[in-house]
């Protein structure tokens, strides 16, 4: 091993906070402490909690050699608010040699007779300290026998010893112990603090990285100093010298691109599970993690619930443009009791990835059930309906799990007899009483209008099943006859005559019949287009251009003027001129 190579400090131990003003993110216990330095109202026993990586340590040996300092010329007589790092004791205490500042780890030291040494040894005054400070690092891992042992001591200690307890469980110390010391809770650190405090860092060490990655670094830190600067670490080995990308911290911590969540959750709540499972497939082939991908749906869910409640949390500065405006978007689109169903299905999907053998499959599982239960009726709309005396689509016949299980008797076959032969109409569904009366009367003539009201409507997942999954067999002014693609959930039909009643104040019946219907509506635009660029490439002014520019090719077509003008017959348009 190079001399290199054994002289280097990670990150987190290297940038370590050697003073109080060092600290980030915990500003209240440092005015406290400061506060009691300066006016000599300093406690006997501290007990400092809170997250891993947050500083719990790292302030008990400041505090520590701030009760110890000697100052720079060695004759301060009092313990300094701010430790000078300079004198002996502040060196002594930051190298881990200091005789009178004994450092215990209680996960190693748990028994009662550990804690009778600490007992005997506070009785005697400090070799050359002013206090003798004991700290107890994971004080909850002590035996019930050890925190009895230590309870007279630690209420009535000799006036020259100290006690600083940190423990990351402060449930797990009795109540005995917490009302003898001050306590102090360590906050998580902010984002924004963490990435200004990173930066530093990577500038100091002469590095470079893209800020999308360093605010991911931030983000999968959670709050801790400590986790984030040893990410950053590996990040910094990974690049080698050069740029530190946000593709390779994805890569590097297992997480997926950003986008790539709003994406996957787009296709679920538009109710389509092949698109989501094919949408996962690529992010689990470019090495996502499916535990942290629920995670991150988590945290999605509960942003765009929280933009429901708090329209101002959806600005967040430290969300990317493209984030805030894809999320803005999604929050007018989606109900509070659909997302807060989909936090239940999605915190259950982290129980089951976390406790399956194999996370894969039970993640593909939870995204199926989450894509299947956006179609259900929320239960306030399934309460309308039975209110409106109206029929739910039955659901399909349940299959037999098991050889031998009984099952539910199969739906009967619906007959088809031109426009007649419906089913038992389980989608005709009249006003219900009482119920108001829309703003203005609405005027259907056909079903692209009816398709055309849903996206007005911000109802993107019908609207999507409308254009693409729905055959138009008739049409009538209150009387929509459909034939439904095997995507169409199967409660679709009562879904589109619930918001045709409420929106136009008018009975409808939305029935879904098995017979031949017209092309859905996304397949006649797209027949329209390819005839209108068809008969584009014909128009003699697009001929002589491409004679001129004879490696040139129509891409698209965007008409400035009326389409009857672009594709009119070349003969009737020569008569014209």
């Amino acid at each position: 091993m190079s001399d290199t190579s054994a002289a280097y400090r990670v990150l987190a131990r290297k940038y370590r906070p050697a003073t109080f003003a060092d600290l980030i993110g915990q500003d209240a216990l440092v005015r406290i402490l400061t506060n009691a330095i300066r006016t000599s109202r300093i406690a006997h026993a501290f007990m400092f909690t809170g997250v891993r990586g947050v500083g719990k340590t790292t302030t008990a040996r400041i505090l520590a050699r701030a009760l110890n300092c000697l100052g720079p010329d060695g004759k301060r007589d009092g313990p300094a608010e701010d430790p000078c790092g300079r004198c002996e004791s502040c060196i002594a205490i930051a190298a881990d040699r200091y005789v009178d500042v004994i450092e215990m780890d209680a996960a190693s030291h748990t028994g009662v007779d550990d804690v009778r040494e600490i007992i005997e040894a506070a009785r005697y005054r400090p070799v050359s300290a002013r206090f003798k400070v004991y700290i107890v690092d994971e004080v909850h891992m002590l035996s019930r026998q050890a925190f009895n042992a230590l309870l007279k001591t630690l209420e009535e200690p000799p006036e020259h010893v100290k006690f600083i307890f940190a423990t990351t469980e402060i449930r797990k110390v009795p109540v005995t112990v917490l009302s003898r010391c001050q306590r102090f809770d360590l906050r998580r650190v902010p984002v924004e603090m963490l990435e200004a405090h990173f930066a530093a860092v990577i500038a100091k060490e002469g590095a470079e990285i893209e800020p999308e990655a360093l605010a991911r670094i931030a983000r999968a830190a959670d709050g801790s100093v400590r986790d984030g600067l040893s990410m950053l670490d590996q990040a910094i080995a990974e690049a080698h010298g050069g740029m530190i990308a946000a593709d390779a911290v994805n890569e590097m911590l297992g997480l997926s691109d950003r986008l790539d969540i709003y994406d996957l959750f787009e296709a679920l709540m538009r109710g389509e599970p092949a698109a989501a499972l094919a949408q996962f497939d690529e992010m689990y082939r470019a090495g996502a993690d499916p535990g942290l991908v629920l995670q991150d749906m988590a945290e999605l869910v509960h942003r765009l619930t929280r933009s429901l409640v708090v329209p101002a949390a959806s600005a967040d500065a430290a969300l990317p443009e493209a984030e805030r405006v894809r999320g803005r978007k999604l929050a007018e689109a989606l109900s509070m009791p659909a997302l807060t169903r989909v936090w239940q299905l999605v915190l259950k999907g982290i129980q089951e990835v976390n406790a399956a053998p194999s996370a894969k499959p039970a993640f593909e599982m939870a995204l199926m059930r989450i894509a299947y239960a956006a179609g259900l009726p929320t239960p306030a709309e399934a309460i309308a309906q039975l209110r409106a005396a109206s029929p739910v689509t039955p659901p399909p016949p349940t299959l037999p799990l098991l050889a031998g299980e009984e099952t539910t008797a199969p739906a009967p076959p619906i007959e088809a007899a031109g426009e007649t032969a419906t089913p038992e109409e389980p989608s005709t569904v009249a006003p219900p009483r009482g119920a108001p009366a829309p703003d203005a009367p609405l005027e259907l003539t056909d079903f692209n209008a009816v398709a055309t009201l849903f996206e007005e409507r911000r109802e993107p997942r019908l609207h999507s099943h409308l254009i693409h999954d729905a055959h138009l067999v008739s049409f009538q002014p209150g009387r929509l006859v459909l034939k439904l693609g095997e995507r169409a959930p199967h409660n679709l039909a009562a879904e589109i005559a619930k918001r045709l009643i409420r929106w136009t104040g008018q009975t409808w019946a939305v029935l879904a019949v098995d017979e031949d219907g017209d092309a859905t509506l996304a397949e006649q635009y797209e027949d329209a287009r390819r005839d209108l660029f068809e008969r584009a490439q014909q128009h003699p002014l697009a001929q002589r251009t491409l004679e001129i520019f004879p490696d040139a090719a129509i891409a698209d077509i965007r008409p400035i003027q009326p389409s009857e003008a672009l594709v009119e017959p070349p003969e009737e348009q020569d008569d014209k001129r």
